[in-house]
């Protein structure tokens, strides 16, 4: 998975020699080394190289299983979001709601779970990471069990909303602790488990969709909703599991006890002291601003507001595209299309949840090894080509321009095509990215903040998305979705910069910052360059 950044040196382009590789070198990658495993015939001058690569598999399947036990929080998102699609179908029909109530139930999870989202960071902050992600499956497990057990709208409606601020404080905080705990080399491809954990859920939700199907329509969304509350339950296992994340125990004055975390997710003493201290420093540096952190973020200085408008950019353009249409009501746009049977409408959604999942895993491996700006060029170029067609081949439909069946197939595959594409760049790397760019003092809060432009953009989306169709169409609405992902390309080139193999501390040099954050608004340039790019 792209882990080669946690061998045990690091050789700096600038170092030819073989004793400065040999010598006291951070043990993980900085801004400009290249990962290199030292050749064999030195083995011995490493005195157990043997056992430092025993120590960094070892370190790396724990880092590995905290990400997972982290990550099940997204679970419980992506199943309501894919089972909700189906759900909508049987709710309807036993409750008998309007088509407004529909957009309502939908879309007002994402605009609540933004709530959860900006307490989430405060609450990250004062009671640490990881009583946050028990406190999220939670508060989850008590809306999806009033929602199971709903006897009108009105109360179906209010488990989902305390459902939702469950699922805002799960979808900030897993990116945010495991980038804390991930080493710099193969942080993308943890940062982005809870993506893919996502993408699981919402094909868990359509199985659970088709499986249930046949049920009597007043228990098979009970069914269904119900389901949805296994995930949290294994949370309860998870947190006995993972540590606290060391940089929140420094924050806290609690440095033995972030250095024990931290020789568990090393390779040794040595990179944890080292990682120790430079985690001490950035504490330090926050320590000593007399500014608030809302206060900072408001009132940004030239370095953060480089990385809020990066930040809460790329968190909006993942929703603003149309992600939340296709997948919520996937059965709608199938049955616009032609598709008339309700087997077969459960049928394509399976397909599209398998195709969202089955392709995050290649930004997993990827997104490491290429790069995060590369993946995102693919996914908002692919996106964007897909939504044309689908646009295209609805409109042709509508006007009986092409064969029924032809149109079918080209719409179910443009459409899995979309979500393949989002899943291969804009949706893991937006979490990435939002995790990793923002200094220590800052980082909780500023993740919460694009934790919840996220949940708003998602939440407009969903509940507009019937509306804006029937005034214009639902190849008219796709035709809006391909151009705002046209800009979001132009976006990607301009404003997101390259952070693959740099640790924390390092990433803030990319905006501009580090000396006490003094760079002028035009020091820095985010363009192509991996590296830092100062004007002479």
């Amino acid at each position: 998975m792209g882990l080669r950044g946690a061998e045990p040196a690091a050789l700096s382009g600038s170092m030819p020699s073989l004793p400065g590789f040999f010598g006291r070198q951070s043990r993980y990658l900085r801004m400009d080394d290249v990962a290199l495993a030292p050749p064999p015939e030195h083995e011995e001058e490493l005195g157990g190289g043997a056992v430092r690569a025993e120590r960094r598999r070892s370190s790396t399947r724990y880092v590995f299983a905290c990400s997972v036990f982290a990550s099940l929080n997204s679970v419980l998102l992506g199943y309501d979001v894919g089972v909700m699609s189906g759900c909508i179908l049987f709710i309807q029909r036993d409750l008998h709601i309007t088509e407004v109530q529909q957009e309502v139930l939908v879309g007002c999870l994402s605009f609540v779970s933004l709530l959860g989202s900006l307490a989430g960071g405060r609450t990250a902050d004062a009671l640490g990471r990881k009583r946050t992600i028990g406190l999220a499956a939670a508060v989850f497990q008590a809306g999806a069990l009033v929602m199971t057990l709903a006897p009108s709208f009105r109360v179906l409606i209010a488990g989902r909303l305390l459902a939702g601020i469950g699922i805002g404080f799960g979808v900030m905080i897993a990116p945010v602790y495991i980038a804390e705990i991930s080493p710099a080399a193969s942080r993308g491809s943890f940062t982005s488990f809870p993506e893919i954990f996502i993408n699981l859920g919402i094909l868990l939700g359509y199985i659970s969709n088709y499986v249930f199907s046949g049920l009597p329509d007043h228990l098979g969304w009970r069914v269904m909703l119900a389901v949805g509350i296994v995930p949290s339950v294994s949370i309860v296992f998870a947190l006995l599991v993972i540590p606290e994340s060391p940089r929140w125990l420094v924050v806290q004055g609690r440095a033995a006890e972030a250095r024990d975390v931290l020789l568990r997710v090393t390779d040794g003493e040595e990179e944890a002291d080292e990682r120790l201290a430079e985690i001490e420093a950035a504490a330090a540096s926050a320590a000593s601003s007399g500014e608030t952190v809302w206060r900072e973020l408001s009132r940004p200085s030239p370095t953060i507001r480089r990385m809020l408008v990066t930040g809460l950019g790329i968190q909006c353009f993942q929703q603003i595209t149309g992600i939340d249409a296709l997948v919520y009501y996937s059965p709608t746009i199938f049955r616009d299309a032609g598709v008339t049977t309700e087997s077969q409408l459960l049928l394509a959604t399976v397909a599209v949840g398998f195709f969202k999942t089955a392709f995050i895993a290649l930004a997993i491996v990827l997104i490491d090894r290429v790069g995060r700006k590369p993946l995102l060029y693919v996914s908002t170029v692919g996106m964007t080509t897909c939504l044309v067609v689908l646009a295209a081949t609805l409109w042709l439909l509508a006007h009986g321009a092409v064969p029924k069946a032809l149109g079918v197939a080209v719409a179910v595959l443009a459409v899995c095509g979309d979500v393949a594409f989002f899943s291969v760049g804009i949706g893991p790397v937006c979490w990435v990215t939002s995790s990793e760019i923002f200094p220590l003092r800052l980082r909780s809060q500023a993740a919460a903040l694009g934790a919840a432009v996220n949940r708003v953009t998602s939440g407009t989306v969903a509940m507009s998305f019937l509306s804006v169709s029937r005034g214009m169409t639902v190849a008219g609405a796709f035709s809006a979705f391909a151009a705002i992902s046209a800009l979001s390309v132009v976006f990607v080139h301009r404003f997101v910069p390259e952070t693959k193999g740099k640790t924390l501390e390092e990433i803030e040099l990319l905006f501009g910052g580090g000396e006490g954050e003094s760079a002028s608004p035009g020091e820095v340039e985010l363009g192509d360059s991996e590296h830092l790019v100062r004007k002479g």
